[in-house]
């Protein structure tokens, strides 16, 4: 009999719905039915491309004895991570309390008021290697509810203590990158490339500030940006270009097939940084294959194919690319989340505008109109699913990913309106802070009845935390506005995790590609002329530097955004009939030249 997951927007719920598990939806409706019934309650998070979610659901949650278990003991909610991001980093951090293998599905036991008192990752049906079965697991789980009592509600009371403890906060920004770079070089494997050790993962955050140092002037960045990008392309698919989420072996061999929005958005932008045309054009393939009716872009695609009826990871990707056209692909998490769709739009813009591949910033803008038109308007939607809108609350990631993805479009189509839509983002985002940035809307309100909803992880891992995301976009606003605030609050948020990026900076790449930028002089390129192909005009195009930006703009674009208020654009309307560049320093241009090759001099 289907439980409440049929009508979810998530296709990961959805794909629950014939669990025998009363599963509920996330809300204040189950804890409240918890407490009727003087019973703990498990939150059960994964998502769609989840191997071991997939495992996990086909070996305990189909199962109709262990389902029993579930349903008498327990209320059971099921979550999707990526539409609801903020419950997922909570619970996350709840759970290093319990076990240091951190990872998906996330099954945490927490009391009728939210408070968790154990949690774990996988649990297999029967006990094995030393892991208990999850039958024993939900047991010892209920044994412990009702004989010790006291004990469970001291430790949830315990680590909601340690969760809410207020983070150290930051003075001035000042940052040393030497000894930060020689740090991220001693994490690189010398014998077979990367980061670390088994499992392999892309860390992009890491790659893009080491491109950021190596675009001032560090050789020891550049060389290692070049090695770890090098040695990524052991993730990258041979037949479409695309990259997974990581390798389980340290030689990059035997790949976690999950294909991850997140991931290939940032390695377009890493690729294209680094002038690799071809890894480049392959990326941009595949995200544009994600592009679902409307423009948005789908989250994932799944590592598991069907084959014979039943589920089998890596398959697909073992075949050629005629072989692939005969047998069905794995399925795609076709839900649109707002800060991923950011990451992407970024990406695209950036690379077409530096690559010169107008077709991928078109892609970029249809997804951006798409966003533009469903998820921003009273309130900032965190995802949705063809006509179904999440109820989810939006995050400092949405808010942050998507301005800083509609400032690159803006500056890589000239279309001002994209920098408009970004500014009023982060003008809300600063409204809704204290101080500093904030959600407009505020937190998830099951969190915050809960006394939950506390500071987000700054932390980057895989993608951007919600704080780098904002600031970046913030400082990139500054650089057109001359709008002193943006600078101040990237710049006091960033103050806030420097200590932490210093000591763990593999952690903290977003944060340290906003550090780089804030800490190098603030340069500024400014091209008007109506011929696109003008030698002058691809110069800024192709123009990249930490703490920079340059835009090419038709007479009539430039108009545009002096109108809109952008600082940067005023007074620059250039001559008809000749195309006109200036260089500025902190908005302090020196005199225009219509002579490329006297631009690519002062660019030198």
């Amino acid at each position: 009999m289907p439980n409440a997951l049929m009508d979810a927007v998530s296709p990961y719920l959805r794909s629950h719905a014939d669990n025998p598990v009363d599963w509920w939806q996330w809300g204040p409706e189950p804890f409240a039915e918890a407490a009727r019934r003087d019973v703990p309650v498990l939150v059960s998070i994964g998502y769609s491309t989840c191997h071991w979610c997939h495992v996990m659901a086909r070996e305990s949650f189909s199962d109709p004895a262990i389902a029993a278990i579930m349903n008498e003991g327990f209320v059971a909610i099921k979550v999707d991570r990526e539409e609801h991001a903020e419950v997922d980093s909570t619970y996350m951090a709840a759970a290093a309390a319990f076990t240091g293998n951190l990872g998906w599905p996330l099954n945490v036991f927490v009391t009728p008021q939210g408070r968790a008192f154990f949690a774990g990752t996988y649990w297999p049906p029967e006990p094995v290697q030393g892991h208990p079965s999850f039958r024993v697991v939900l047991d010892a789980v209920a044994d412990a509810w009702r004989d010790r009592r006291a004990e469970v509600e001291q430790n949830g009371a315990a680590i909601v203590d340690a969760l809410s403890a207020a983070p150290g906060g930051g003075g001035a920004l000042v940052v040393d990158f030497e000894p930060i770079v020689a740090e991220l070089a001693g994490y690189e494997d010398a014998e077979l490339g990367g980061f670390g050790g088994a499992p392999k993962f892309p860390v992009a955050p890491v790659q893009r500030f080491l491109l950021e140092r190596a675009s001032v002037g560090d050789d020891v960045a550049a060389a290692l940006a070049g090695r770890t990008l090098h040695a990524t392309l052991g993730l990258r698919d041979r037949v479409d270009g695309g990259f997974f989420r990581y390798a389980t072996m340290r030689d990059w061999s035997d790949p976690h097939y999950e294909r991850m929005l997140y991931d290939n958005a940032q390695l377009l932008s890493a690729y294209a940084l680094a002038g690799d045309r071809d890894v480049a054009e392959g990326i941009a393939e595949w995200i544009t294959s994600m592009q679902q009716p409307g423009g948005g872009f789908a989250t994932a695609q799944d590592s598991e194919s069907t084959v014979d009826g039943a589920r089998v990871e890596g398959f697909y990707y073992s075949l050629d690319a005629a072989s692939r056209s005969r047998v069905e692909a794995p399925p795609v998490d076709t839900k649109i989340l707002t800060g991923w769709n950011g990451l992407a739009i970024e990406g695209l813009a950036l690379a077409g505008r530096t690559l010169d591949r107008p077709e991928w910033i078109a892609t970029a803008s249809a997804a951006a109109d798409f966003l533009l038109e469903r998820h921003v308007g009273d309130r900032l939607i965190r995802a949705s699913i063809g006509d179904a809108i999440s109820s989810a609350r939006a995050t400092l990631e949405d808010v942050g990913m998507l301005a800083s993805g509609l400032i690159e479009l803006a500056v890589a189509s000239g279309e001002v309106r994209y920098a408009v839509a970004a500014r009023e983002l982060i003008d809300d985002s600063l409204a809704a802070g204290s101080g500093g940035f904030g959600v407009p809307g505020g937190a998830d309100p099951v969190l915050e009845s809960q006394g939950l909803a506390v500071r987000p992880d700054p932390s980057d891992g895989a993608h951007p935390s919600g704080l780098s995301a904002v600031a970046s976009a913030a400082y990139r606003l500054f650089l057109l506005t001359a709008h002193e605030p943006y600078r101040a609050a990237a710049s006091g948020a960033m103050a806030g995790v420097a200590e932490a990026a210093a000591r763990q900076p593999i952690s903290l790449g977003a944060a340290l590609t906003v550090m780089s930028a804030l800490s190098e002089p603030a340069r500024q390129v400014v091209v008007v002329g109506d011929d696109a192909q003008d030698a002058a005009a691809t110069l800024a195009r192709h123009w990249h530097r930490s703490g920079s930006i340059s835009v090419a703009l038709t007479r009539a674009q430039a108009a545009d955004w002096a109108a809109a208020g952008f600082e940067l654009l005023q007074g620059r309307a250039g001559t008809a009939g000749d195309t006109t560049a200036w260089v500025c320093a902190d908005f302090v241009c020196r005199l225009p030249t219509t002579d490329a090759a006297e631009l690519a001099v002062q660019l030198a």
